[in-house]
């Protein structure tokens, strides 16, 4: 199988050393390339919106520039692994990435690779937007949706009721599964630029067009039919549990919004 696994990085970085992985420095357009890493600003992009559609940029271009049987999209600081076990160290983590063998096998039982669900428990996931997030911009990709892709409205109104969501921009898929998808996202979000003014919010903010494309991922598979396998995801740096669930609770029972990631 022709994989390619890219790696969605804004600065240099440890990288696994397996053959699927493609090292992608996302928003490189006017900034000091990274070694070793293909820039999206290259061929049909749209590397200068990275400051909005963050990982995004790396997906269009490779939608547009990219050819392969499978592509696929994970970060620099977060992959696919097919390990259960809790390691400690970046150079332990590194050895457990999902591997060319793992991927090939896993995409014989399923037409895409996904991570575990995330279970937020105590919110839905329109909620838990709500609550951390400005949810105008949500909304209004509801109505978009109700306008042009009636036939979504379902699913996306389903995040209304549901408290799991398929997290992080993560996935790999056949070429022509990510055609029809890429299709379908990239016009939403075209639509969503065209009548949101990203001016009156923060930096942290303004980022929501990849949040949002989080939640549609779902969105689209369920609406299609596309069937998926799941597999954990591990984060090579560690992450302060502590805080972040302070913070989500903060969010849910103060109407604090995040105002950095986590």
């Amino acid at each position: 199988m022709n994989i390619k696994l890219l790696i969605a990085a804004h600065k240099q970085y440890q990288i696994p050393e397996d053959s699927i992985y493609f090292p992608l420095h996302v928003g490189a357009e006017g900034k000091t390339l990274i070694s070793g890493f293909t820039p999206d600003n290259t061929g049909d992009n749209i590397s200068s919106k990275n400051p909005f559609y963050c990982e995004l940029t790396g997906l269009y271009w490779a939608w547009k520039n990219l050819d392969a049987e499978y592509i696929g999209l994970c970060h620099y600081r977060r992959y696919f692994s097919a390990s259960k076990k809790i390691l400690k160290t970046e150079n332990e983590k590194f050895k457990v990435v999902l591997n060319r063998e793992q991927a090939e096998q896993l995409l014989t039982k399923a037409d895409v690779i996904l991570p575990k669900q995330r279970n937020y428990y105590i919110e839905t996931i329109y909620n838990h937007y709500k609550h951390t997030m400005y949810i105008e911009p949500f909304d209004i990709t509801g109505e978009i949706l109700k306008e042009k892709y009636p036939e979504y409205l379902k699913e996306f109104e389903h995040l209304k009721h549901t408290t799991k969501m398929h997290a992080f921009n993560m996935f790999i898929m056949k070429k022509e599964i990510l055609d029809r998808y890429c299709t379908w996202l990239f016009d939403i979000l075209a639509e969503v630029e065209k009548q949101v003014d990203t001016s009156q919010y923060s930096d942290f903010h303004k980022r929501f067009f990849g949040r949002i494309s989080e939640r549609l991922l779902d969105v689209w598979l369920k609406t299609n039919k596309i069937s998926y396998v799941e597999v954990p995801v591990i984060d090579m740096q560690n992450i302060n549990w502590a805080n972040k669930i302070k913070s989500f609770l903060i969010a849910k029972f103060t109407g604090k919004r995040y105002e950095k990631s986590f």
